[in-house]
């Protein structure tokens, strides 16, 4: 068996990247796709190496030489390759297609080693690699039967998103029997290129040969093998992150601060989200309007004002809608000065957007990070603005409604400022009851500010939407002033508009969170190296009593099974102790995280 690697292009959309290289020689992790490729073929049956080289191939020829761990490498020069598509790559490699048995593959590949090894070991003589098509592909789909034949071969100009359940990306991995190249591929090869040029692709003439009745091309479907084509830069970023070695890849996701859809085996029990909501009817909603948000303005601020105060019963001059809470944390500290008194462990970006100089911290002196209505008045003392989290994160300690009353009115008296954040109120026990957004609560208070980011509970953290909440006209007027007209897109604005529709769906969904938040909490008490503290939020701080450190545990979840969880290592508060913080997703999610943990 031989293998012919197609290696001529130039690679233009990967910018400096392959100024002076082609894309074969592009390094992840400081080895070069060509001979990440190589070295997994060198593990097979195959004797040699046919590349296709066209753009800097000295270089190549340099790297590799004419042998490559046992097997030959044979050079095949396309001189015009700045003019020519692939088919005309292949056409130039084509005697050696009709010599033997061959793995056909593009050069710009990285993806598992098993993949080959699973295309050899099929019994069909001729396979083409397939995956279930996903967000972050391009190229050529197609579409198949129940016997793994492809039925058509679909083009981008023909590409159909209301088929895309349909549809399989081809990976551009083949293996071709030598007689389906004698009697099939190449005739009809020779046959295309002549007909239409040099500027085709070789994919082309696979779908001419599809429509044979005689053909007998099948498919391998991947499930979760990883792969992905390097086409640009994001692409390399993306396949950095995937294809991270060992200790590596934590970092790098971490890094991310999200955009997890790019990887759709990554289970994500780090960001926080609403798994129940919005439901299906919100979203043909919304996507029946697509267009018309897409190519149209929003509305200015004072109209996405109005809506938000809507949906949260309060007056519009009480409410500013923000591109997520942490646009609307940075505006309120450029107004709110002097020292605020911050509960330790939290969200990092309170802290930091307000500085070290005027952060007073409070670490509760106890193993499950609680405290009550007396320990923060006493804290209230040293500060002119406290600063509560209600659930707190990532403890999930919850101060009752009535405590909360009583401490804003307890920091009124003393003439000081309550900011509470509520993002995750709504998760409570009788949580949808418990937001204190009311125009009666805000004039009752006006030194209280409520802050709530819309995604968490919502379940829409690609909206970015926040809110800001007071009677205090001076705060509003600032904050205003330091927000674009235009913070909110359209997609935002109508997610606000048509929300009121779909109220009772938000408070089943957050009934059905709480629900099996409670479930899920029993099944994490029975791993033995976790203590799981009580949360009424949508996650669980969990404290590693043995065996594992935080960060060991997060790299084997996320190495081992695609499981990503909050490392809370060097969060203030935890310092010489190993946490983590773990999301409530749904049920099928939550029971293959506990089969993992009791794995380990």
């Amino acid at each position: 068996m031989q293998a012919i690697i197609l290696a001529a292009g130039m690679g233009k959309r990967l910018g400096k990247v392959t100024a002076d290289n082609t894309k074969c020689m592009v390094k992840i992790h400081d080895q070069t796709l060509i001979e990440r490729t190589l070295d997994t073929l060198a593990r097979t049956e195959v004797s040699r190496v046919i590349l296709v080289v066209g753009y800097k191939s000295k270089n190549v020829k340099k790297l590799l030489g004419y042998t490559y761990k046992g097997m030959q490498i044979i050079y095949v020069k396309n001189k015009v390759y700045d003019k020519t598509n692939n088919i005309y790559s292949l056409f130039l490699a084509k005697k050696y297609l009709l010599e033997d048995d061959t793995i056909l593959l593009e050069s710009d590949l990285i993806f598992e080693e098993n993949i080959i090894f699973d295309l050899i070991e099929n019994p069909n003589p001729n396979l083409a690699i397939v995956a279930k098509y996903d967000a972050w592909m391009d190229g050529t789909v197609v579409t198949l039967d129940d016997d793994d034949n492809i039925i058509q071969f679909i083009p981008k100009k023909d590409f159909d998103y209301s088929q895309v359940d349909d549809y399989y990306k081809t990976v551009n991995i083949y293996k071709l029997s030598r007689s389906f190249s004698i009697n099939s591929y190449v005739p009809f090869l020779k046959a295309y290129q002549q007909a239409l040029g040099k500027n085709e692709y070789y994919e082309q003439v696979l779908r001419v040969v599809t429509l044979l009745e005689t053909q007998d091309l099948k498919v391998h479907r991947l499930s979760t093998e990883k792969w992905y084509e390097i086409d640009d830069q994001k692409d390399l970023d993306n396949a950095s992150t995937l294809f991270a070695p060992e200790g590596k890849k934590l970092g790098l996701y971490q890094k991310r601060f999200g955009g997890y859809w790019r990887f759709p085996f990554l289970k994500d029990f780090c960001y926080l989200v609403n798994p129940y909501f919005p439901p299906r009817r919100m979203l043909d909603e919304m996507r029946y309007h697509y267009r018309s948000l897409l190519t149209e303005y929003p509305s200015g601020l004072s109209i996405q004002n109005l809506m938000a105060s809507e949906m949260f019963a309060c007056d519009a001059d009480e409410i500013i809608v923000g591109n997520g809470a942490t646009e609307l944390i940075n505006a309120l500290f450029d107004y709110v000065t002097g020292k605020v008194g911050v509960i330790f462990p939290t969200f990092n970006e309170y802290p930091e957007r307000i500085g070290d100089a005027n952060v007073v911290q409070f670490i509760p002196e106890n193993a499950d990070y609680s405290y009550s209505l007396e320990d923060l008045k006493q804290f209230s003392k040293q500060v002119k603005t406290l600063l509560l989290i209600n659930p707190d994160n990532p403890s999930g300690h919850y101060l009752s409604t009535d405590d909360v009353h009583l401490l804003a009115s307890y920091l009124k008296k003393k003439n000081k400022r309550l900011i509470l954040d509520e993002s995750f109120v709504d998760f409570t026990t009788d949580g949808i009851h418990n937001t204190l957004i009311s125009s009666d609560v805000l004039q009752r208070y006006p030194n209280l500010i409520i802050i709530k980011s819309i995604s968490k509970s919502y379940g829409v953290p690609g909206l970015r939407l926040g809110v800001i909440a007071t009677s205090d006209a001076a705060l509003i007027a600032s904050v205003r002033e330091r927000i674009s007209i235009w913070n909110i897109n359209s997609f935002g604005e109508f997610f606000l508009q048509i929300f009121g529709k779909y109220r009772s769906d938000y408070h089943l969904a957050c009934d059905q969170i709480a629900e099996e938040r409670d479930r899920f909490f029993l099944q994490l008490k029975e791993i033995k190296f976790l203590r799981v503290i009580p949360s009424q939020s949508n996650y669980f701080l969990c404290e590693l009593a043995h065996k594992y450190s935080a960060t060991e545990l997060t790299t084997l979840l996320l190495e081992g099974y695609e499981i990503l969880i909050k490392d809370c290592t060097g969060k203030v508060g935890f310092e010489d102790r190993d946490y983590v913080r773990i999301a409530v997703r749904d049920r099928a999610d939550n029971d293959f995280l506990i089969e993992k943990l009791q794995a380990l």
